[in-house]
């Protein structure tokens, strides 16, 4: 005799009532799994009879001392065992994600990070975690994270971000200061005030419009603001840092971006002891201390990458 259950209906409940009927099976007694399971006889077999009861069928057919599966009992066991077996490897898999990083890993992050900051921190992160897949979806659209199945959000702001439901963590403070190429200073001149600013070809962001006034604090945060013309406004930092490094002008960088061209001599800072303004790179996830292993081993090694470079390190 087949096990019968209507197509449109499910067993529900609580699947530790799955679990005591399984150990019942496995041990003949209710006595037996209820010491196994750490619960009273009393509470075993309310879970057997609530079991019995959605299915609309005896499972188990009961002597005074002892228990037995009937017909529809033994094929019930049969699936029951391989689909709680099947629930408790999701289990762990799931437990282990929280400790062991590994899987794929899916970030978010502005165009000019995906294209000047990333591409050797991928690398090297690819290559202290083999085992971690990564997936970049660069876009300057702040996407929700849930809905875009993203695991890590990284956001550059120079204020507090907007409250999102989110966990963010701090990653980086950083200036946003002023950059030229050597070929560009050796044609034009150094300025050595912000006055002398007036006189140069400028790339900008396009949201600088106009005879643009930049304003530029010293390192005593006293304020200083000067009218410049640029001659290249473009939609992005990525691109402002390509055309600057090709010699096209002064330009106002973040210093994440320009920071290898600044290492490797195709950009050189102009006024050190000034900047435009401040901002903050933050990492974004559903769930901050308790985000999967990949995703805290990911926020970590890019917070190690992106520390300032300390005196007497090499």
């Amino acid at each position: 005799m087949e096990l019968m259950v209507e197509e449109s209906e499910t067993i529900g409940g609580a699947v530790e009532d799955l679990r005591a009927f399984c150990a019942v099976a496995d041990l003949g007694t209710v006595s037996a799994a209820a010491q196994r399971l750490g619960e009273t006889k009393g509470g075993v077999s309310r879970r057997l009879s609530r079991l019995e009861r959605r299915l609309g069928v005896a499972l188990l057919a009961r002597t005074p001392r002892a228990v037995s599966l009937t017909e529809e009992g033994r094929a019930f066991f049969a699936r029951t065992r391989e689909a709680l077996g099947l629930l408790d490897d999701a289990a762990e898999t799931a437990r282990a994600s929280r400790s062991v990083p590994d899987g794929h890993l899916r970030v978010t992050a502005p165009v000019d990070l995906g294209m000047d900051v990333l591409p050797p921190l991928v690398t090297g992160f690819r290559a202290a975690y083999p085992q971690i897949t990564v997936e970049l979806v660069l876009t300057d659209t702040a996407l929700d994270l849930a809905a875009n199945r993203i695991d890590l959000a990284l956001r550059a702001t120079p204020g507090a971000l907007p409250d999102s439901g989110y966990r963010a963590s701090t990653l980086l403070s950083f200036a946003i200061a002023l950059y030229a190429s050597p070929a560009y200073l050796d044609a034009h001149g150094v300025p050595d005030t912000p006055a002398a600013l007036a006189d140069h070809e400028w790339v900008v962001s396009r949201e600088l419009t106009g005879a643009a006034r930049l304003t530029l604090t010293d390192r005593r945060n006293r304020p200083v603001t000067v009218i410049v013309r640029p001659g290249v406004r473009t939609t992005d930092y990525a691109s402002v840092h390509r055309i600057a490094a090709a010699g096209g002008g002064i330009a106002p960088l973040p210093e994440p971006v320009a920071r290898r061209s600044l290492e490797e001599g195709h950009l050189v800072r102009v006024l050190p002891e000034w900047q435009c303004a401040s901002g903050t790179l933050y990492a974004v996830s559903l769930r901050g201390s308790e985000a999967p292993a990949r995703v805290r081993a990911f926020r970590a090694y890019l917070r190690q990458a992106l520390a300032p470079a300390r005196p007497g390190d090499h």
